[in-house]
Order: C-alpha cells, then structure tokens, then sequence
C-alpha cells in the first residue's frame, strides 16, 4: 500500500520559512492578480491566493476585467502594472477567455514580475539550469518528489501531458536532476503506446485533466505516482490516474485533492519573493 504524499504538509513548511522572510523586508510585498471575466474554477485559486496573502501579510490587489476586453487592451493593462514600482509580481488567472491568446499574453509581463515563471525570458532560463522563478506547478511536482527522497539520476520519469504550463518545463527539470525522461501526449495514446510507457515508469506524473486516464493496474510495483489531474465526477474531484487500484501498487502516490494542489499557491508567494532578488 503507497504512503500518501500530501502537499498541505510541505506547504506549511514553505510558509514557515516565507514568513520568516517577509517580515524581514523592509517594504510590503504587493501582488497583482488579473481575472478577466468570472470563471468558477478561477475563483478557487483567487479565494487560496487571496487568503495566503493575508495569513503573510502581503498585499493581494484583485483587477476583474470584462470578458469581452480585447487583447491589446488587456496588454495595455499589464503594461501599467509593469510600470507600476508599487507592484512586485503579477498573475493571470486562467482560463481566460478564448479570444484571447495567454501565449502572446504572458510575454508582455515583466520578467521580474512574472511569478508564474511564464514568460519566454524565465522558461528559456530553465533549459540552462539557471532559473530562479519557475513555474508552480513543475516546481510543487520537484518539491513532492524530494520528500520521497528518491534519487532521481538516471530514473526512468514519464510524464503524460506536454503542455507549456506542465509537462514541458517540468521534463526539463527533471532532466537538470538527470532523470531519463520520456514525455507523452495524445499521439502516444492515438497510437496506443500509453500503457506500455505507463508500466516502464519508476516515476509517473500525469497532467492531462482526464478522470481515470491512466489505469491502476498499469502503475509499475513501487513506483512513484504524482497525479496533477483535477476531474470533477458526480459532485466528486478525482484525479487523472484510478486511485484505488493505483495506490495498491505504487510506493508513494498523491490523493486528488490534497496533492500537488495545496503546493502551488505557496510556491507562487516563493515567486515574488524570487523575483525581488532578479
């Protein structure tokens, strides 16, 4: 039976020692937070932001903005905050509207105010080892896997989902540790390889956003298993690999909820800080 790798226990470990460096500055940490238009899900992660914030004293400025706001404007608006010497980081909250195109959008912040390690300038600097804002995600997954204390050099990692949030940054870290490192997405699965990478994997990590994708009995015995997946199933949140079956074979594995979640909000505030020293 996998023991549980529940990212509310780092967390709070990561608060600590954030809290103990802010109350250190000499100035008030302020971070701006874009929302356009109302989303359900965005308001979660707005409402654990927004309540970190305060637990540390920082500053959290909420801008709602129309859906229908067009893309240069929303550019314009960014640029203000950019110029802005009163604020210190700056976060888009997703999805956004799908007019627009987040892609373009996150190059137009600041690279000392990009606390999702998002733009071009931060995630180039990964490939290079010399990144000091990463993404949060990716970050909360490196986090989880150095509780375990595994030794990640030469470990067979496969990570399912190659998106420019997740997947992609993510490998490169894993690589930096020198982690063998294969990445799959939906080819894999059109062609019908993805169960027997999925049984290869002495670290599983799986980002896709599909409820039970990844089946239980193809974890391999004594495997790691970060699963990123946040599903909603008859009024239940699951994740993207079945955990029953899953949690019987792996050595450690994350609960959906409970996992990398509560991880990545911290992690953000350990952005802003990082950006201070850019």
């Amino acid at each position: 039976m996998a023991r549980l790798l529940e990212g509310r226990v780092i967390a709070q470990k990561i608060k600590a020692e954030l809290k103990n460096q802010i109350y250190n500055l000499d100035l008030k940490l302020v971070l701006a937070s874009i929302q356009v238009g109302e989303n359900s899900s965005s308001e979660i992660y707005i409402k654990s932001q927004k309540k970190l914030c305060e637990e540390l004293g920082i500053d959290y400025q909420l801008h709602k903005l129309k859906e229908n706001i067009s893309e240069s404007d929303l550019v314009e608006f960014i640029k203000k905050l950019n110029l802005d010497k009163a604020v210190h980081g700056i976060i888009i909250q997703m999805p956004l509207p799908t007019h627009i195109d987040y892609r373009n959008i996150s190059r137009y912040i600041e690279p000392k105010k990009d606390v999702e390690g998002l733009h071009p300038e931060n995630m180039g600097r990964i490939i290079f080892g010399k990144a000091k804002v990463l993404p949060c995600t990716p970050s909360a997954i490196m986090e989880l896997l150095r509780e375990t204390g595994v030794d990640l050099y030469g470990k067979e990692v496969v990570v399912i989902g190659h998106s420019e949030i997740v997947g992609k940054p993510l490998a490169l870290l894993l690589l930096e540790k020198f982690a063998t490192v294969t990445v799959c997405h939906i080819a894999t699965f059109q062609r019908g390889r993805l169960e027997e990478h999925v049984k290869q994997a002495e670290i599983l990590v799986v980002a896709v956003g599909k409820a039970n994708l990844i089946k239980g009995n193809w974890i391999k015995k004594g495997s790691i298993v970060i699963d990123v997946g946040i599903n909603k199933v008859n009024d239940k949140i699951i994740g993207d690999v079945e955990f029953e079956e899953a949690v019987k074979r792996a050595s450690w594995i994350t609960p959906v909820p409970g996992g990398v979640g509560p991880l990545t909000t911290t992690i953000l505030i350990r952005n802003l800080l990082e950006t201070r020293k850019m």
